[in-house]
């Protein structure tokens, strides 16, 4: 039988501001949960093809939450953007974990998602049972970062949902080449919202401003005491083919580094930065590696 639709909980951060986190799956599964973390610009949404198998395994049914950070999704926005800050959403996270009493869990986390999970590895290791890490490691590369910096909150205003496609297409299609005109669509919608009529980010924009202080002429410090946090635990890392955030030469390096684990790898093919997790080989690979640890 599958299990019930997606239900919404919004939940008080440290500071009283109002988190959005949507749970699938069977809070009584006796499976680890698995808490799955966006990107710097987007929102939980971005997981449900993914949440929607684990949570409907029909062998091992697994109890999912997608958590929108402050300012994204349905989340509130901050009005101080300063707040916008790995600190501040770590304490986020760690708050929904307790409210939802989800953890120990397992962790899939893109990019930004990624980062936080390794910085709460060196901070609460106790609550890390496995991660999966789409597309972001310890260096992280500037090429990537300043592509992301060109993009983030100044998105031209669409007029329809076809236009936003249209949008998405022009952007990103030398690192999604086969996406489809419906894959833009979808990803429009998961992209934008309405508002009084208009079509708008589906995040506050004031988020840019976490990127304002980059320079781009200095490699930014590499998180590999972060990583190693993570040493005693089963690990993922996922990377899109034509990533420019994710290099290579770094997946290899974050293999060499593990002795207790063994890394476990997965390149998608004709994706760039981040892969989509929605497609069926992808999703098969992560609910393997989900059911090992």
């Amino acid at each position: 039988m599958p299990t019930p639709a997606p239900t919404s909980h919004f939940i008080s951060a440290p500071d009283g501001l109002k988190l959005h986190a949507r749970e699938y799956g069977p809070r009584s599964a006796p499976t680890l949960p698995v808490i799955c973390l966006p990107g710097l610009a987007r929102s939980g949404s971005d997981f449900e093809t993914l949440a929607t198998a684990l949570a409907n395994d029909p062998a091992r049914p697994r109890r999912v939450v997608a958590l929108d950070y402050r300012g994204r999704g349905q989340s509130e926005y901050d009005r101080d953007p300063a707040n916008y800050s790995f600190q501040v959403e770590i304490a986020d996270v760690l708050a929904v974990l307790t409210a939802l009493d989800c953890a120990p869990a397992i962790f899939v986390g893109t990019s930004r998602g990624g980062i936080l999970t390794m910085l709460m590895a060196a901070l609460r290791p106790s609550l890390i049972a496995g991660v999966v890490l789409n597309d972001i490691g310890p260096v992280i590369e500037p090429k990537g970062l300043m592509r992301i910096k060109g993009y983030v909150g100044k998105l031209p205003q669409p007029r329809s949902y076809d236009e936003a496609g249209e949008i998405l297409r022009r952007l990103f299609s030398a690192q999604f080449p086969t996406q489809t005109t419906e894959d833009w669509l979808a990803s429009a919608r998961r992209t934008f919202k309405e508002v009084d009529g208009r079509l708008v980010p589906d995040y506050d924009v004031a988020l840019a401003k976490t990127l304002e202080g980059v320079d781009f002429e200095k490699p930014l410090p590499p998180l590999w005491g972060q990583f190693d946090a993570l040493a005693n635990v089963p690990v993922m890392v996922i990377r899109g083919e034509n990533s420019d955030l994710l290099s290579a030469a770094t997946v290899e390096a974050m293999a060499a580094r593990r002795a207790a684990h063994a890394l476990e790898t997965l390149v998608v093919p004709d994706q760039g930065h981040a892969p989509l997790l929605n497609e069926p080989d992808t999703i098969e690979r992560i609910a393997d590696f989900v059911a090992r640890v």
